[in-house]
């Protein structure tokens, strides 16, 4: 009954303000606002803007995901009718630089665009608030490039302060700063040549979030659907790059943690259990190191793989685990 009411009320707020939204072709209800005198999109490449996702539980407005505050989001403009359709993206070459687009999803029409949704957080009838704001827009990838790069040290900076308040906060002291900022506590150092470039580490793990200490994956035991010791080859970037700068700390039988901010994990992409934009905090035990077997791929078939559409803060990165 109690979900009912709440679900009627989001019917009727929205119905009393359809005369100031419009709809897409689509059918994604949206309302355009803020400054009018930016520069308009119908003819940009690329768009910095934030984006905002929301939902109503228990009566309430509840963030699913925002970039406010954190790394905006770069992407190219994508006007192909059958990829954006139910998108904000059909609702961006509609506006112009510092203007706010609100826009309303439904999830059974999101479930009709084949989006899987979770079916115990979002119910048939739900409806999911987004919000983006125009940041800015580029005609060429040197200036989204320039601007992404800029912002990227503005994160950096941001997530480095938020991983030393976490170590102060919790009395950790000892934990080593790497090259690119991640922090390495050496709870034993193991024995025998460390697991640095060249080199395959054998690895048991356990990551959870830094905001909150969900565990998202480990195979210190089976709660996670796995236990077998991940192999790592060091140096070819197969894991994330906090690991990739964390692991030559240890060698055999080495332990310790990696305090991991987002720039050197998962970025503002995030990756299954992971939000974007979420520092880490990983658990390690290095069961073995020895010398990496060859490469499997050539260099020429990584040819072509460096495009993506939507630029992220971090390089292309795989789970720390499978």
């Amino acid at each position: 009954m109690k979900k009912a009411i709440i679900l009627l009320s989001m019917f009727i707020a929205l119905a009393a303000c359809n005369a100031n939204y419009d709809k897409a072709p689509s059918g994604l209800v949206y309302k355009i606002s803020g400054d009018e005198s930016g520069a308009k999109l119908e003819k940009a490449k690329f768009v910095k803007l934030n984006v905002e996702y929301s939902v109503m539980i228990n009566g309430k407005d509840s963030i699913l995901n925002t970039t406010y505050g954190k790394f905006p989001q770069f992407s190219a403009i994508d006007t192909t009718r059958s990829r954006v359709a139910y998108t904000y993206m059909e609702l961006v070459p509609k506006s112009r630089v510092g203007e706010t687009v609100e826009f309303s999803l439904s999830v059974d029409s999101l479930r009709g665009h084949n989006i899987n949704l979770p079916q115990n957080i979002f119910h048939k009838g739900d409806f999911i608030k987004g919000k983006i704001q125009i940041l800015n827009a580029y005609q060429t990838r040197d200036e989204i490039m320039a601007d992404f790069k800029k912002e990227q040290a503005v994160e950096q900076a941001r997530e480095g302060k938020m991983v030393e308040q976490y170590l102060a906060k919790n009395n950790i002291t000892g934990a080593q700063k790497t090259k690119g900022g991640a922090y390495v506590l050496v709870e034993s150092a193991g024995t025998g040549p460390k697991a640095d470039t060249g080199k395959q580490a054998i690895v048991k793990y356990k990551g959870y979030l830094m905001d909150g200490g969900k565990v998202f994956d480990t195979n210190m035991d089976s709660s996670k659907g796995h236990a077998i010791p991940f192999p790592v080859n060091v140096g070819r970037h197969g894991v994330i790059p906090g690991w990739e700068e964390g692991l030559p700390y240890f060698g055999k039988g080495g332990k310790g943690k990696l305090f991991i901010p987002s720039v050197l994990g998962y970025g503002a992409q995030g990756q299954g259990e992971i939000p974007p934009n979420a520092n880490l905090v990983f658990d390690i035990e290095i069961l073995d190191v020895r010398d990496a077997p060859p490469p499997t791929l050539k260099p020429n078939t990584l040819q072509g793989l460096q495009h993506r559409k939507t630029i992220t803060p971090a390089p292309p990165v795989k789970k720390a685990a499978h």
